[in-house]
């Protein structure tokens, strides 16, 4: 799902979807107690469950004594078993809570983590190209899944064990005060040593939790890397070496979870010291007190319960801990990516591109990406609306640069470029992209039927709409001969699917889209030479009364271009029309003449 995401953000039709209104820059517990909003009447349900069965476990102690003090010697033997009946509808009650607090608390916690999953997506959409230029894709999905599967224990116990443990720790206390307030407090004095173990380690804890989130994420996007290149990995019989990459990052996340389990068993082993040791206390100092003649058997019988119970939410608070550990290393991860903001924004009075004509502007351009190194310099031209530049030179010229300086997928570095005289940076990303067309080299195709990619350039299109495009962009006998026509899966990125018919469903989207300004990036470079005769006539008719910018490598598809551009060493060397070109003998002539096209 993360993959398609991506793509969208790399393809013109890409969602603009409004963000939620929330302040991620805040404290972390602030935000994340802002996703309990919307479930605030799910939270208040699983918290009174818990405080009900919190309180059944705080009576049984009492009633133990009562009965084994007052009852019992004074054979009252009907209220005896009033009492009892009470307590079963009481354990009765606890068990309805403990259903209601694992069914519908583990549903808030997961709508809490589908909240989430939808903001970082949402936010993954509005990210520049040059954050995924950064950012491997299996990072990311790690990010959106394993990060984001830990907050859901911790939005739905987190709150839960605490609000219980803290009222069972006060609960037990206090009654242990009524029964014997000098041993109360000795067993009290181990709390504070709990308390400064579990800072200590929690901190360690942490520390090996984020580094065992990274290791996984080297995983995923090893993992990624691997299936999707498994036909080039066997093409060069390089299995082996893709298995060794994917062993060097197992060995490390091995190693992070070793560290992660190692720190987590001393903390573990260091709780259970603590609570063994008041058990010992009790019966130790209790005895002493019964020496003493300060209390009886029944009170050290129901001290030693009310311990237990004492213990409990200790154990409760060591595994809040250790869950808090995990899902806020996780959402800090998250509130990272959530924190990033795109660097190409729209502006805050950015307008909308209306009845769009054409004219395309670059007045003394540079670019250079975040290297420094630069790609683009003092570029000029002037395209009017209806008419075809070309853009031809060698590889690595910065000829696609100079195109997605267009839609705006990068900013320029210096000067400016315009359509129908605005800025780019002037207008809304959203009503820019409408109006262009982009028929891309690497074409990506999604995991869905023929129609619903084809649908992709328009979704409100209809089935003869779609069937249209299909048609002028020479892929519909060919769809009409696969096993369920329009209705045919694709697989995988279009594994089903050969490279032309690829790049003709590539070229059916912008028909149907139908924009007033096309940039066609190598867009027959997958076709045989019949196709793409078919193809050139179609797109040669598409770009009738439109822009269109073409970057090409066979000359032989420019013929028919208006103006011709030679990119070389980050400058346009030449340009002008191609028979002006060719008389000048220069850049553009050799190329033509190494493609024997004289």
């Amino acid at each position: 799902m993360l993959g398609r995401v991506l793509q969208r953000a790399h393809f013109t039709e890409r969602a603009y979807i409004t963000m939620p209104q929330k302040d991620f820059t805040a404290h972390p517990l602030r935000v994340f107690a802002s996703y309990y909003k919307p479930h605030i009447r799910l939270f208040a349900l699983d918290m009174f469950c818990a405080l009900v069965a919190c309180a059944a476990d705080l009576i049984f102690p009492y009633a133990t004594r009562y009965t084994l003090n007052s009852l019992l010697p004074d054979k009252l033997f009907g209220l005896f078993f009033a009492v009892m009946a009470i307590l079963a509808g009481a354990y009765v009650l606890k068990a309805v809570c403990k259903y209601v607090i694992t069914y519908l608390g583990h549903l808030m916690g997961t709508r809490i983590e589908a909240d989430m999953r939808t903001d970082i997506l949402t936010h993954i959409q509005t990210l520049s190209f040059s954050f995924f230029d950064r950012n491997r894709t299996g990072v990311l999905m790690s990010r959106v899944t394993n990060d984001l599967f830990a907050i859901t224990e911790l939005s739905h116990h987190g709150p839960e064990n605490l609000m219980t443990s803290l009222i069972t720790l006060l609960g037990a206390f206090a009654i242990l005060c009524t029964i014997c307030w000098p041993l109360a407090c000795v067993i009290l004095a181990v709390v504070p040593l709990f308390i400064l173990f579990t800072i200590h380690w929690n901190g360690k804890m942490d520390a090996a939790n984020a580094e065992v989130k990274k290791s996984l994420g080297d995983i995923n996007a090893s993992i990624e890397s691997g299936i999707s290149g498994i036909r080039t990995a066997k093409a060069f019989a390089n299995e082996d070496a893709e298995a060794d990459k994917f062993k060097a990052a197992n060995e490390r996340f091995k190693d992070s979870k070793k560290n992660w389990y190692k720190t987590m068993g001393v903390y573990h082993s260091g709780i259970e010291a603590t609570m063994s040791l008041m058990q010992v206390l009790t019966i130790a100092v209790g005895g002493f007190f019964i020496m003493r003649g300060r209390m009886d058997y029944v009170d050290l019988i129901t001290f030693s319960l009310y311990v237990s119970t004492f213990v409990r939410p200790i154990n409760q608070l060591a595994d809040f801990i250790e869950t808090f550990t995990d899902g806020m290393t996780g959402f800090k991860r998250f509130r990272d990516i959530m924190n990033t903001q795109p660097e190409i924004a729209d502006k805050p009075d950015a307008v909308t591109l209306e009845h769009v004509t054409g004219d395309v502007e670059y007045k003394d351009v540079s670019f250079s990406y975040a290297d420094g190194v630069p790609v683009l310099e003092h570029v000029s031209f002037t395209l009017p609306h209806g008419k075809t530049l070309a853009v031809v030179g060698p590889s690595g010229g910065g000829k696609t640069t100079l195109c997605q300086l267009l839609p705006r997928f990068y900013d320029v570095t210096a000067g400016s470029v315009t359509l129908d005289g605005r800025d780019v940076r002037d207008v809304t990303q959203q009503s820019l992209h409408r109006n262009i067309g982009i028929i891309q080299q690497d074409v990506f195709v999604f995991a869905d039927t023929i129609r619903e990619n084809i649908r992709y350039g328009r979704p409100d299109a209809t089935d003869e709409e779609i069937i249209a495009a299909a048609i002028r962009a020479e892929i519909h006998q060919d769809i009409m001969a696969m096993p369920d026509g329009y209705d045919t899966f694709v697989g995988e990125r279009g594994v089903m699917l050969s490279g032309g018919q690829k790049q003709r469903l590539s070229i059916a989207r912008v028909f149907l889209k139908n924009p007033p300004v096309l940039i066609l990036d190598e867009a027959t470079s997958a076709l045989d030479s019949v196709t793409e005769k078919h193809i050139q006539a179609s797109l040669d008719e598409l770009a009738k009364g439109r822009t269109g910018i073409i970057i090409a490598h066979r000359l032989s598809t420019v013929k028919n271009a208006d103006l011709i551009a030679v990119v070389e060493d980050e400058h346009i060397v030449e340009l002008g029309p191609r028979e002006e070109l060719l008389a000048k003998n220069g850049a553009f002539a050799r190329l033509w003449q190494a493609q024997d096209l004289s």
